[in-house]
């Protein structure tokens, strides 16, 4: 999959595709790079590198964008979105190229393990990404209230103390975005946390060049 292609069907502008574009593919050589050192991803075949996590991380890009323009045109000043358990910079990084645009919208990556961090301030630094900050802490002792949306893909499944941890960290009328796969096990694993999450949303995620996988975004909102 040619990756200005799939970033032109996961909705980028176009006129943002080429920068976009640019900066993933710094993203990526860094990736390569260090993936051996660091365990940052499953893969460093390029290609798979484009499908499975960049374009992967995108294709949630417009549903997250259409809870950053109503929260914007809400009133908000700023929007600052948390992902959380950033890893190698999945799905943040990718999503702060595609915010870059948005000039009141930040983008902290969360991250516990220090080496991790170093790489991921690298990236921010190597792709521009003027909106992101890096945040090297446990997901436990970041304060209540943070955020206004958090995203992540590494939690797997989504337990009851982690859910409640995410939900104390994001902020009232703030929306979870969980990178999930198949919907029977979406269904199963949300089943277990029904008392903290009664009522969720599940956007069926079409990732370029992934046909074969099932891949959708859960909604979580607080009240």
């Amino acid at each position: 999959m040619d990756l200005k292609i799939g970033l032109e069907m996961c909705k980028i502008s176009g006129e943002y595709i080429e920068i976009v574009a640019s900066k993933m593919e710094s993203y990526i050589n860094e990736i390569i790079l260090f993936n051996s050192a660091y365990n940052l991803t499953n893969t460093s075949d390029h290609d798979e590198l484009v499908v499975r996590h960049i374009l992967d991380s995108i294709a949630g890009f417009s549903e997250i964008k259409k809870i950053v323009d109503k929260k914007l045109s809400g009133g908000a000043g700023n929007v600052l979105i948390g992902d959380i358990g950033s890893g190698g910079g999945l799905p943040g990084v990718p999503l702060a190229a595609a915010f870059l645009p948005y000039e009141n919208v930040k983008i902290n990556l969360v991250e516990r393990m220090s080496k991790r961090c170093a790489f991921l301030e690298n990236c921010a630094a190597i792709c521009g990404l003027k909106n992101v900050e890096v945040i090297c802490s446990e997901v436990e002792k970041i304060p209540a209230q943070t955020y206004d949306v958090i995203t992540f893909r590494a939690f797997r499944p989504l337990d009851e103390k982690m859910a409640k941890t995410l939900l104390r960290i994001v902020k009232d009328d703030g929306v979870l975005c969980a990178y999930k796969a198949k919907i029977e096990n979406i269904k199963e694993e949300m089943s277990c946390i029904k008392n903290l999450v009664p009522e969720y949303e599940i956007k069926t995620l079409n990732v370029p060049g992934m046909s074969e996988s099932e891949r959708n975004l859960v909604l979580i909102y607080k009240k």
